[in-house]
């Protein structure tokens, strides 16, 4: 720690290495610094942890293992060459002061002043563990030969009850060795468990994407695959008894039909909301030709008509005009054809009106307007 603390650090111009060897010796400081305080009586303070739980003497609280104090640690003896440590610390609920020392016999730490352990030690030789060799017993293993001879016969006939247990243990280990098998193996296995998580999990966010659902979906159980299997919708009524009670109606139905009386539309509405017009009863001996009915070409159509005939430059070629003389000398003919079919239905007319007056019944009048053909639009028409 010293050297630390001396690292690029300020050296006063009377430094000498050479002499000094150090910051610390310079400033006459040990390394530890306070913790070295009284290492001239032989203590070192050092950071102690307890080893068990303890009972304080002074507060009686309880001290947990593993708590830590800033312990004086002093050389108070030898068992055989291992030195034995006295270790005295301050408690940190009270005054009272804690002593423990090193056990090097039994390998553990004893109590001597201060406080008391809480007893929760077993019997090592109960417990089937490894016992110390005490120090009597190693010294009549040493001088006494008989002694020595029984404690290796009995050494033997331990070894032979546990050697179906280690056996079994060097068994266990050897399929343990290979290390880089046995990784690979569980790897394996891990990316096969890692593929099918997912598969399963795609698998259920399509159905619910499908189903727009935002439910967390429990995994397959064999159990309520059966009962799924064993549950079936279907209507209350199979398809025969639908058939059967087709039947029936039909039988029950009267075989007349109702009238317009009973509930039904009229022909005449049913065609109006069908959007069909009944067609007039037309007069025997009259056609739309006797009425001198002529149809009449628009104003349109006419200019069409002369805008396709008009030649690039405007004047009307050769073959326009005589499509004009052919239209006016139709038009003449079909006006005398009308003409003589009017005359002729006024005949009529009169035969009719008279026959029925000889009969003694009255006379139905048919008025019919004779109309007169307008020519003004006409394409054959002079131009001004």
């Amino acid at each position: 720690m010293g050297e630390r603390k001396g690292t690029n650090k300020y050296y006063p111009p009377d430094f000498d290495p050479a002499k000094h060897g150090s910051l610390n010796g310079y400033r006459n400081s040990h390394p530890l610094r306070e913790r070295a305080r009284k290492l001239s009586q032989g203590i070192l303070i050092i950071r102690f942890e307890m080893p068990y739980n303890i009972w304080c003497d002074g507060c009686k609280n309880h001290i947990g293992m593993g708590v830590r104090y800033n312990a004086e640690k002093k050389k108070v003896g030898n068992y055989y060459t291992t030195p034995i440590y006295r270790f005295r610390m301050k408690c940190h609920l009270c005054v009272n002061y804690i002593e423990m020392q090193t056990d090097p016999a039994s390998c553990d730490y004893v109590i001597v002043s201060g406080a008391q352990r809480k007893e929760e030690r077993w019997d090592m030789q109960d417990n089937e563990q490894i016992l110390t060799t005490e120090h009597e017993q190693k010294q009549r293993l040493e001088t006494d030969s008989m002694f020595r001879l029984e404690h290796g016969v009995q050494d033997k006939a331990k070894l032979q009850r546990a050697a179906p247990s280690l056996s079994e243990l060097q068994e266990v280990q050897s399929a343990w060795k290979d290390d880089f098998a046995i990784n690979s193996l569980l790897r394996s296995k891990f990316r096969e468990e890692k593929k099918q998580i997912k598969e399963e999990e795609e698998r259920d966010q399509a159905l619910l994407t499908k189903a727009s659902l935002d439910l967390k979906l429990v995994p397959e159980v064999e159990e309520d695959k059966k009962i799924a299997a064993l549950l079936k919708y279907r209507s209350l009524e199979s398809y025969e008894q639908k058939q059967k009670k087709k039947r029936s109606e039909i039988c029950n139905r009267s075989w007349f039909s109702p009238g317009v009386d009973s509930g039904q539309q009229a022909p005449g509405n049913t065609m109006r909301k069908l959007g069909i017009r009944p067609k007039t009863p037309s007069v025997p001996g009259i056609s739309p030709v006797s009425l001198g009915v002529v149809r009449r070409t628009s104003k349109e159509e006419n200019k069409a008509e002369d805008k396709s005939v008009e030649s690039p430059d405007g004047s009307r070629s050769r073959k326009a005009e005589g499509m004009c003389r052919k239209e006016e000398t139709g038009c003449k003919e079909e006006i005398t054809e009308r003409t003589q079919s009017e005359c002729k239905l006024n005949t009529e007319l009169t035969l009719t009106t008279s026959t029925l007056a000889a009969q003694g019944q009255t006379p139905t009048i048919h008025t019919v307007s004779c109309l007169v053909p307008n020519y003004s639009d006409s394409s054959c028409e002079s131009e001004g």
